[in-house]
Parts: structure tokens; C-alpha cells; sequence
């Protein structure tokens, strides 16, 4: 065996087969890895899978993608109603402002009143009410954005005030 491709290499074949050895040993090892991987993917499968088919896998998916989409459609209506009522909030009134008072001193205690109703703009209106012993006069102010074209009353102006969140609520006063 002299002519042999081995011996014009000029290495010896102890190395070769050495070396063979090695990357067998290698293999051999990663084949065995992969093999143990293997295992327990097929097991944590085979527990997912348990009491499953395919078929019951597919329509479980198929519910869920369903209750997302109804879940969408609900979303989007819940999110063109809280718009409706944001719309429908600026329009009402939400601000307020009341200031009792004696219009007549001595005269017929705290009846007299003026309130300020105001909506998001501080639009609205101021509703003065004049209690007397010949009757009760009622004097209804536009306000639009929170000014009046006639001049207001100081009860007026103050429940005007308390509406637009400038002064507190006062107790009832006596007019002198």
C-alpha cells in the first residue's frame, strides 16, 4: 500500500482516524442534544394537545378571532357614544352660581334670589327673582360667553361670578 492517496498526503494515519474520532464524538453528542429537545417539545405538545384535536384547536382559534372582532365593533360604538355625550355635556348647563338676598329690607326675609346657569362656553343665562309683599318680579339676563349686553345687579354679577368660578358661595345678605 504504498501507492495509497493517504501516504502522498504525507500525514499520518493515526491523525486522520484521531481526528475522525473527534467529530464523530461531536456528532454523536449533538445528535444526542437534539434528540433530548426533541423529547421535550414533544411532550410540552403532547400536553398542550391533550384532550384536543385539530379540529377543536382550529374552532377554539376561530371563537377567539370572532369575540376580537366583536370586541372591536364594541369598542368603536362605546367610542361614538362617549363623543355623543361629550357633545350633548358642552350643550347642558354645568356651571352655576345662587346668591339670596332681602331685595326690601325688613321686608319679607330671603326671598329674593339670582341664578346663573352656564353651559361649557359660559353661555347661558342669569334669572333674578325679586320677592315683595305686591308680588314676585322675575328678570331673565342673556349671557354669552360669560359677558351680558344690559348692566347686571350686584346679587346678579355675583351669581354670575360664582358660576364662572370667581368668587365662592356667600351666604344670604340683607340690602341697606
Amino acid at each position: 500500500m504504498e501507492n495509497s492517496v493517504i501516504n502522498n498526503w504525507g500525514i499520518d494515519p493515526g491523525y486522520i482516524i484521531f481526528g475522525m474520532a473527534i467529530i464523530t464524538l461531536i456528532l454523536f453528542i449533538t445528535v444526542m442534544i437534539s434528540l433530548i429537545k426533541m423529547n421535550q417539545l414533544y411532550r410540552r405538545y403532547d400536553i398542550f394537545m391533550r384532550g384536543k384535536d385539530a379540529e377543536t384547536l382550529e374552532g377554539l382559534l376561530i371563537n377567539l378571532i370572532e369575540d376580537v372582532n366583536i370586541l372591536k365593533i364594541e369598542d368603536k360604538t362605546n367610542k361614538e357614544n362617549i363623543r355623543s355625550i361629550n357633545r350633548n355635556m358642552r350643550a347642558s348647563f354645568q356651571k352655576f352660581g345662587v346668591v339670596r338676598y332681602n331685595a326690601f329690607n325688613g321686608m319679607g326675609g330671603n326671598l329674593s334670589f339670582a341664578i346663573a346657569m352656564l353651559d361649557y362656553t359660559n353661555s347661558g343665562f342669569v334669572l333674578n327673582s325679586v320677592h315683595s309683599r305686591e308680588g314676585c318680579y322675575m328678570y331673565f339676563k342673556r349671557v354669552d360667553m360669560g359677558q351680558t349686553e344690559v348692566l347686571l345687579g350686584s346679587e346678579e354679577r355675583e351669581a354670575l361670578e360664582q358660576a364662572l368660578g370667581y368668587v365662592e358661595y356667600s351666604q344670604p345678605k340683607d340690602k341697606k
